[in-house]
């Protein structure tokens, strides 16, 4: 006997060995045993979900010899013909290769027939988008007002193709894209029933590579037990996959924490060892960054493969939420473009040095912060004394706590830090309130609260001790402002400046002459300010 592969062996016979669209399968069940029945259903999904698997179980939960029920047999002969593909009554067509008017007429032809063997005659069109406008047209009046005896089930993959007529006349079920967990679940038990040796890490990979469709994980698994023969490893995965190892991908973010240029480099050439798939290096990097940003704003986050919240948590205290953004982004702008670079390691390559090269940096920590690993910016040679005089000769000009203290102009110090990014957005929404020993006490707009974080407050006091030459902390309240915030005061300005803009424009001879000859109205909300141009 050949053998049958594990994708069509492990199909689901019954709504109850179904996992992964409990929404779906709850709504059947309840229509089947309350006898509410609609004539025609729409499965939308992606690939390999169980669009037409739920359908055959539908078909046989209304034709089964037993009655209408949610609980099939399996064992009278409509449940077993239909299992085998055999059954009169279910008529499967793809519409994928069944586009023209013609072959939906044809089909039509014998709707009004009563079934030949079962209790319904149920047509099962896969890929129903693929019809032409023509063959939707015919379709049409059948699907709305179809005999008793006739039942539709419809599956795409691609419901915005489908014309609003037809999507009105169906009930229409979204199937859910497997999460990696239920997957790598789904395969321990088919591994265990089949009785093959494999690693969990390695069912992991397998499920993470099926984005989501479970048909897709069950070929990968056949294609696992192929190519390593015996017990399934993850190593033996990873090769097949051309996946990355998880340590390499770790080891890569806390090389960009440190801003560790050369560590990139060095990794980079050990991976390139192994012949990786350098796309999926950098989608494994967002993903990973993706999850810290989430446990750094909500402390937790979903991990739904073999990556721990304990990785994650520790990735989290090594990397600003700034950095993780900035990372972010590139990664996801570097994998887009990597098809662009020379090849696909320099690429790879590339898109890790621009996280460095770009990453947020003010005053000496731009030298400091690779840790001696990225090449420091040259001291101005402008006198022979140490390095540290100017650095005294600075704090001894600016004013210290022994020093009178004067309550700085918040609007023109905040331009004077030099701060860029989110942290120069909290500080443009702050209003300075008052100074208490070594504290700086600042207002927040309440609409900027989303703004204020433990990081950014720090950043905060550590720009301001810097500048002042003193150790400085801060504490922000939210609502408490006592004068204008910058972001207040740049809009006053602007508001300030239309309004005059405005009033000029009313009092413009030619504009008063066009509202007494033409009955003309000057509309304030066009009105736009052109900056003047800069004279060379």
């Amino acid at each position: 006997m050949s053998y049958l592969v594990l994708a069509r062996k492990w199909r689901p016979k019954d709504f109850s060995d179904t996992v992964g669209q409990e929404h779906v399968l709850q709504a059947l069940v309840n229509a089947l045993e309350s006898g509410r029945l609609h004539h025609a259903y729409l499965f939308t999904g992606t690939r390999g979900v169980g669009k037409t698997t739920i359908a055959r179980i539908l078909a046989k939960a209304l034709n089964c010899e037993k009655g209408v029920t949610s609980q099939p047999c399996g064992t009278c002969s409509a449940c077993v013909e239909i299992d085998e593909g055999r059954f009169v009554d279910l008529i499967e067509v793809d519409a994928a290769s069944k586009t023209k008017v013609d072959d939906t007429r044809d089909l039509l032809d014998n709707v009004q027939y009563a079934p030949a063997r079962g209790r319904y005659k149920v047509y099962l069109i896969d890929e129903v988008h693929m019809l032409s406008k023509s063959s939707f047209n015919a379709l049409l009046k059948t699907l709305e007002e179809p005999p008793p005896h006739v039942k539709f089930l419809l599956a795409t993959t691609d419901p915005q193709k489908l014309p609003a007529t037809v999507l009105s006349r169906c009930l229409q079920f979204n199937l859910k894209r497997m999460t990696p967990r239920l997957i790598s679940d789904r395969l321990a038990y088919i591994c265990e029933a089949e009785s093959v040796d494999v690693e969990p890490a390695a069912l992991a990979l397998l499920a993470r590579a099926a984005d989501g469709s479970m048909r897709d994980a069950l070929s990968l698994l056949d294609q696992a037990i192929a190519y390593c023969g015996g017990k399934i490893e993850e190593s033996q995965v990873a090769l097949m996959l051309g996946t990355i190892d998880r340590d390499h991908v770790s080891r890569l973010t806390r090389l960009l924490a440190g801003n560790d240029a050369k560590g990139l480099i060095d990794a980079i050439r050990e991976i390139d060892e192994q012949f990786p798939d350098y796309s999926r290096l950098l989608e494994d990097l967002a993903r990973d960054l993706q999850r810290v940003a989430v446990y750094q704003l909500v402390g937790t986050c979903d991990s739904e493969d073999e990556i721990s919240e304990q990785e994650i948590a520790s990735l989290a205290d090594v990397l600003s939420p700034s950095d993780v953004q900035l990372f972010y982004q590139i990664a996801v702008t570097g994998r887009r473009d990597l098809n662009l670079a020379p090849d696909p390691r320099s690429g790879t390559e590339m898109t890790l040095l621009r996280m460095v090269a770009f990453r947020p940096a003010t005053g000496e920590a731009a030298s400091t912060e690779a840790g001696g690993q990225s090449k420091p910016v040259p001291p101005r040679k402008t006198s022979p004394e140490p390095a540290t005089a100017p650095k005294e000769a600075a704090a001894a000009a600016r004013p210290s706590a022994s020093q009178e203290w004067k309550d700085p102009d918040w609007n023109q110090l905040v331009a004077d830090l030099g701060l860029a990014g989110t942290l120069r957005l909290l500080a443009s929404n702050c209003a300075f309130l008052r100074r208490e020993g070594n504290t700086l006490h600042l207002g927040l707009d309440p609409r900027s609260e989303s703004l204020l974080t433990k990081s950014r407050k720090n950043a905060l006091a550590e720009s301001l001790s810097k500048h002042f030459g003193e150790n400085l902390l801060v504490d922000v309240t939210i609502g408490a402002e006592a004068s204008e915030t910058p972001v207040q005061q740049e809009s006053r300005m602007a508001d300030e400046k239309m309004e005059a803009a405005r009033q000029e424009l009313e009092a413009d001879p030619n504009v008063q002459a066009m509202k007494n000859m033409f009955g003309a109205e000057l509309k304030a909300d066009s009105i736009e300010l052109i900056s003047p141009s800069r004279s060379d």
